[in-house]
């Protein structure tokens, strides 16, 4: 995101970054704002090969007001400090190469601004600037670096920044001495949940262009009837990189977790400067301690539980909470006298989302309207951003790897979603793996393929969400090659982890078996060894929790290995819109299992939704058999299991039990020939059965799974385990594949919800 002027966009968005540069120095010298050149420092002996490290704070607090402040959709002033605003420096050297960090109290700062500042630091301190990471902590309550959406850059302030950073470093690089380091890393589910959650199919929202596109949107209140469920995973994990004197003594903490910022007055450093305060304190260290807290992958995250009803402890007793987990973590840590350092560093050239023709002229047509006034309403911003968009059709992102010892970090220039970040971790070649986000620039957010379907603020095009839709995998892949030259090793293969339900599935020899637990789609891997792959079309989000590994909201909020993955979280696709394919001839004897979460109450429409689907692709007949969730059409079926043969045949087989929403459940259907019964959560007892045929032409090799052939009425709701047997099922079999699931059936609602 390049910074601009909303009011003049067109003119700015023509200026090159030398000319912004050669206009906010000159406005920071009229205002005083330069702090002087960042002094000289000299070069440590080559010779040593002493571990050592040096940390320094620069406080960056404004002194002329008011000051410009973005990261909402309008524009604000501040006219005071609640909070310091500080630049945190670490620079760690192993003798032969060295690293500088230093992460800054601002809500993000653009490419050519930490350019600058690299630059004076590296003339400083002789650290190429490959090897420097600077990165924003993200308030939202901090003067504005750059322009975005309705809010301008504050010239002045932005100017002051390069000189400030580059003064962390060199006086983190002026005070390193021997030292201890240690990193590890704990997963704290407490304090970060998944912010988008995924909306009813009859609660869609317009976007502000004037469509009803949203089915995924940020903060839908606590409790919501109008949401389903998270759209996406998050990313728990705490990971810390402290160093110490030879002797013991705290020198400095990089702490790094996924959680978007809680809240604070302007101006203020939000949680992240008192978690600093507050660790300082616990860790009982003197006034040289430098405690850093960054930015993780937190796109879609943030601390409201929206499971749950709505708790507020304010950022200072939330910033406490998270210290005493760290002061926890710190006590267990195993320190080392050195770790080798490297780093290595890439540009990637992406597209921009630009406007049609017809979006064009609607932007053109609202900016025109304007004047001389900022933009006040989401159409009035997101149309002076097209018109940006329109003009800048080419970025370049700037990413970074580095490694301390087992630890890597990777540097990314966007507000990532929690789901990129465990992608990186899942394959990094090092056992330990840090994602410090909005570092070396700001290109906004960068979700997941899939996640574009679903729509929501996080994907309407604007500097804030321009990159193209491939953006995240390429984004990924070039880390991993970062990391692959810092570690020396290839990255790790993903590879499941099967535990006692899936070795039992495996064991029965299924023909095809489909656990979606793809951290990447649209192809689904088959875990038996026939190799079947599925294919998700759009409409379906990956990698949510999955049977047996709890909710990922209250009152399961903290995930747990299950007997699916054995010492892994299961995981699971949700289904939003979009089906799962797989082209497979079944004849007539066989039999498919699968878990069923529903999320849609059966009063919400005529069928609340299909789960399995065999026949010919959009016929509007849908002649075959189609296994679902009745609702308001017929009273006796709603919430219950049916089985349908098409509109031709139109005939049903009715279960008896009302499904629990939000709740697992295993269903299998059974075929052996004209006969067919279906059994849920293990029963011997069939839930349906009886004679039904299935009207279909011979080798039709549709199958479908969380909607029908025709595509109607999708499942909103999990699948996960599908698994497709060449054979029918005994009773006895399937109920010890549902025993090996450990699971038991949730109890029956006693209707409808």
């Amino acid at each position: 995101m390049i910074p601009a002027d909303l009011t003049g966009m067109q003119n700015q968005s023509r200026k090159t970054p030398a000319f912004r540069w050669r206009l906010v120095l000159a406005l920071a010298t009229i205002s005083g704002g330069l702090s002087g050149p960042v002094p000289q420092v000299q070069a440590a002996d080559p010779a040593t090969s002493r571990f050592r490290a040096g940390a320094h704070v620069v406080d960056i607090s404004p002194t002329n007001f008011p000051v410009l402040v973005n990261a909402m959709f309008t524009e604000r002033t501040a006219d005071r400090v609640v909070d310091p605003l500080t630049a945190r420096a670490l620079v760690l050297e192993d003798g032969d190469h060295r690293l500088g960090l230093c992460v800054v109290d601002t809500c993000m700062m653009p490419r050519d601004l930490i350019d600058h500042a690299k630059a004076l630091a590296s003339e400083a301190t002789g650290i190429p600037g490959t090897h420097l990471l600077v990165s924003a902590t993200h308030t939202h309550s901090a003067p504005a670096a750059m322009g975005c959406l309705g809010s301008r850059m504050d010239p002045a302030y932005a100017a002051m920044l390069p000189s400030r950073i580059a003064e962390a470093l060199a006086g983190a690089f002026r005070k390193r001495a021997p030292a201890r380091v240690a990193w590890t890393a704990f997963d704290d589910w407490d304090h970060t949940f998944n912010r988008r959650w995924i909306r009813r199919p009859d609660r869609w929202i317009t976007d502000p262009f004037g469509d009803p596109s949203v089915r995924a949107h940020m903060h839908p209140g606590h409790e919501s009837p109008d949401v389903i469920g998270p759209s996406g995973p998050v990313d728990p994990a705490f990971t810390l990189l402290a160093v110490s004197t030879p002797e013991g003594r705290p020198l400095a903490v990089l702490a790094n977790y996924s959680q978007h910022y809680y809240e604070s007055p302007l101006l203020s450093s939000d949680y992240y400067g008192r978690f600093c305060r507050h660790l300082a304190t616990g860790l009982g260290a003197d006034d040289g301690f430098v405690g850093i807290l960054s930015q993780g992958t937190s796109g879609d995250l943030m601390w409201m539980d929206y499971g749950a009803p709505r708790k507020e402890i304010g950022y200072d007793a939330y910033a406490r909470e998270v210290v005493e987990r760290v002061l926890e973590a710190y006590r267990r840590l195993e320190w080392r006298d050195t770790a080798p350092l490297r780093a290595a560093e890439r540009t990637l050239p992406l597209r921009r989302r630009v406007p049609t023709a017809d979006r064009l002229a609607w932007a053109r047509r609202i900016a025109g309207t304007l004047g001389d006034r900022l933009p006040q309403t989401l159409p009035e911003v997101y149309a002076l951003e097209a018109i940006h968009l329109h003009e800048q059709p080419q970025a370049e992102l700037k990413l970074q790897a580095m490694r301390i010892g087992d630890l890597g970090i990777a540097a990314l220039p966007n507000e990532v979603f929690a789901l990129t970040g465990l992608k990186l971790k899942a394959q990094s070649p090092l056992p330990l793996t840090m994602n410090i986000s909005l570092a070396n620039g700001a290109e906004g957010y960068i979700p997941p393929p899939e996640q574009h379907r679903l729509g929501g603020y996080t994907t309407w095009p604007a500097r804030t969400a321009g990159l193209e839709v491939s953006a995240e995998p390429r984004i990924v892949a070039t880390l991993l090659d970062l990391l692959e030259e810092v570690a020396g090793e290839p990255r790790r293969p993903v590879i499941a982890e099967h535990g006692p339900y899936a070795r039992a599935v495996l064991a029965a020899a299924p023909s095809a078996y489909w656990r979606l637990d793809d951290l990447t789609g649209p192809l689904v891997r088959d875990a038996s060894p026939h190799g079947h792959a599925a294919f998700l079309e759009e409409g379906v989000a990956l990698y949510l929790p999955g049977a047996g590994s709890g909710r990922g909201v209250s009152p399961e909020a903290a995930l747990k290995p299950s007997e699916f993955s054995g010492g892994r979280i299961n995981r699971a696709a949700h289904f939003a819109g979009g089906r799962l394919r797989a082209p497979l001839d079944l004849g007539d004897r066989y039999s498919i299992s699968f878990w069923l979460w529903n999320g849609l109450p059966a009063d919400a429409r005529a069928v609340t939704g299909y789960l399995v689907s065999r026949g010919a692709d959009a016929d509007p007949a849908a002649q075959g058999e189609h296994l679902g969730i009745g609702g308001t059409d017929r009273g006796d079926l709603a919430g219950k299991l049916f089985l349908f043969n098409g509109n031709g045949r139109n005939q049903v087989l009715a279960g008896r039990t009302p499904l629990g929403m939000k709740a697992w459940h295993q269903v299998v259907l059974v075929r052996d020939g004209t006969t067919v019964r279906v059994h849920l959560d293990g029963r011997p007892t069939p839930e349906l059965s009886g004679g039904l045929t299935a009207p279909m032409a011979p080798g039709e090799t549709g199958l479908f799974f969380g909607g029908r052939c025709d595509g109607l009425f999708g499942l909103e709701g999990r699948l996960d385990e599908i698994a497709i047997f060449p054979r029918a099922l005994g009773a006895d079999e399937i109920a010890a594949l549902h025993a090996a699931s450990a699971l038991s059936p949730p109890p029956s609602p006693g209707g409808p919800r």
